[in-house]
Protein backbone atom coordinates (compact mmCIF):
# COMPACT_ATOMS: atom_id res chain seq x y z
CA UNK A 1 0.00 0.00 0.00
CA UNK A 2 1.16 3.06 -1.22
CA UNK A 3 1.03 6.17 1.51
CA UNK A 4 0.28 9.43 0.45
CA UNK A 5 1.88 12.62 1.28
CA UNK A 6 0.40 14.32 4.05
CA UNK A 7 1.05 17.65 1.79
CA UNK A 8 -0.98 16.50 -1.17
CA UNK A 9 -4.12 17.44 -0.08
CA UNK A 10 -2.45 20.96 0.28
CA UNK A 11 -1.00 20.94 -2.87
CA UNK A 12 -4.01 20.50 -5.00
CA UNK A 13 -5.74 23.55 -2.87
CA UNK A 14 -6.14 26.72 -5.10
CA UNK A 15 -3.81 29.22 -3.95
CA UNK A 16 -4.30 31.96 -1.18
CA UNK A 17 -4.23 35.31 -2.13
CA UNK A 18 -0.83 36.84 -0.13
CA UNK A 19 -3.32 39.25 1.76
CA UNK A 20 -6.23 36.35 2.31
CA UNK A 21 -3.53 34.17 3.55
CA UNK A 22 -1.92 36.52 6.12
CA UNK A 23 -5.77 37.42 7.70
CA UNK A 24 -6.53 34.63 8.35
CA UNK A 25 -3.17 34.09 9.79
CA UNK A 26 -3.75 37.44 11.76
CA UNK A 27 -7.64 36.59 12.86
CA UNK A 28 -6.44 32.81 14.21
CA UNK A 29 -3.09 33.85 15.73
CA UNK A 30 -4.27 36.51 18.78
CA UNK A 31 -4.38 35.23 22.45
CA UNK A 32 -7.81 36.37 23.87
CA UNK A 33 -5.72 38.80 26.00
CA UNK A 34 -2.94 39.96 23.48
CA UNK A 35 -3.82 43.80 22.18
CA UNK A 36 -4.75 44.39 18.80
CA UNK A 37 -2.65 46.66 16.47
CA UNK A 38 -4.93 48.17 13.86
CA UNK A 39 -2.07 47.61 10.95
CA UNK A 40 -1.12 43.92 11.81
CA UNK A 41 -4.64 42.81 12.78
CA UNK A 42 -7.48 44.75 11.80
CA UNK A 43 -5.99 46.42 8.46
CA UNK A 44 -5.29 43.15 6.43
CA UNK A 45 -8.94 42.30 6.79
CA UNK A 46 -10.25 45.42 5.77
CA UNK A 47 -8.02 45.50 3.16
CA UNK A 48 -8.85 42.57 1.72
CA UNK A 49 -12.38 43.08 1.94
CA UNK A 50 -13.24 47.02 2.36
CA UNK A 51 -10.74 49.49 1.38
CA UNK A 52 -11.76 49.03 -2.69
CA UNK A 53 -14.81 51.00 -1.42
CA UNK A 54 -13.78 52.41 2.00
CA UNK A 55 -9.60 52.95 1.10
CA UNK A 56 -7.77 56.06 -0.11
CA UNK A 57 -9.39 55.46 -3.73
CA UNK A 58 -11.61 58.46 -3.87
CA UNK A 59 -12.71 56.96 -7.32
CA UNK A 60 -14.21 54.38 -5.63
CA UNK A 61 -14.97 55.34 -2.29
CA UNK A 62 -18.73 54.83 -0.82
CA UNK A 63 -20.49 56.69 1.20
CA UNK A 64 -17.29 59.33 2.10
CA UNK A 65 -16.14 56.37 4.52
CA UNK A 66 -12.57 55.54 4.70
CA UNK A 67 -11.63 52.66 6.52
CA UNK A 68 -8.36 52.64 5.66
CA UNK A 69 -7.56 55.30 8.76
CA UNK A 70 -9.01 54.34 11.99
CA UNK A 71 -9.80 58.51 12.89
CA UNK A 72 -12.09 58.53 9.76
CA UNK A 73 -14.20 55.29 10.86
CA UNK A 74 -15.36 56.78 13.79
CA UNK A 75 -16.54 60.23 12.52
CA UNK A 76 -20.50 60.31 12.39
CA UNK A 77 -21.87 60.78 8.64
CA UNK A 78 -25.69 61.32 8.32
CA UNK A 79 -26.58 60.04 11.84
CA UNK A 80 -24.50 56.83 11.19
CA UNK A 81 -20.90 55.75 12.68
CA UNK A 82 -18.78 53.26 10.93
CA UNK A 83 -17.10 52.26 14.21
CA UNK A 84 -17.66 53.41 17.62
CA UNK A 85 -15.34 53.23 19.90
CA UNK A 86 -15.76 50.43 22.58
CA UNK A 87 -19.34 49.88 21.51
CA UNK A 88 -19.49 47.15 18.77
CA UNK A 89 -23.25 46.08 18.69
CA UNK A 90 -23.79 50.20 17.94
CA UNK A 91 -20.58 50.16 15.59
CA UNK A 92 -22.11 49.99 11.62
CA UNK A 93 -19.61 48.04 10.52
CA UNK A 94 -20.12 45.72 13.04
CA UNK A 95 -24.02 45.53 11.63
CA UNK A 96 -23.46 45.75 8.20
CA UNK A 97 -21.32 42.78 8.65
CA UNK A 98 -23.47 40.54 9.95
CA UNK A 99 -26.77 41.89 8.12
CA UNK A 100 -28.75 38.97 6.34
CA UNK A 101 -30.32 41.60 4.10
CA UNK A 102 -28.71 41.76 0.90
CA UNK A 103 -29.09 45.58 0.37
CA UNK A 104 -27.05 46.12 3.36
CA UNK A 105 -24.70 43.47 4.35
CA UNK A 106 -20.78 44.25 3.65
CA UNK A 107 -18.98 43.33 1.86
CA UNK A 108 -21.76 43.18 -0.80
CA UNK A 109 -22.84 39.78 -2.70
CA UNK A 110 -21.76 41.01 -5.63
CA UNK A 111 -18.21 41.65 -4.31
CA UNK A 112 -17.49 37.60 -3.98
CA UNK A 113 -15.92 38.50 -0.73
CA UNK A 114 -16.40 37.22 2.41
CA UNK A 115 -15.11 38.34 6.32
CA UNK A 116 -15.67 35.44 8.59
CA UNK A 117 -16.81 34.85 12.21
CA UNK A 118 -13.25 34.70 13.20
CA UNK A 119 -12.44 37.99 11.75
CA UNK A 120 -15.75 39.77 12.88
CA UNK A 121 -15.04 38.41 16.45
CA UNK A 122 -11.31 40.29 15.88
CA UNK A 123 -13.13 43.28 14.94
CA UNK A 124 -15.63 43.41 17.49
CA UNK A 125 -12.37 43.02 19.89
CA UNK A 126 -10.59 46.11 18.24
CA UNK A 127 -13.79 48.42 18.54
Amino acid sequence: MVQQPLLSPLLSMPPLKPIAFLSLFAATSLSAGEPISFNEHIRPILSENCFYCHGQDPKHREAELRLDLPEEATIERDGVTAVVPGKPDESEMILRLLSKDDDEVMPPPKANKHVTPEQIALLKRWI
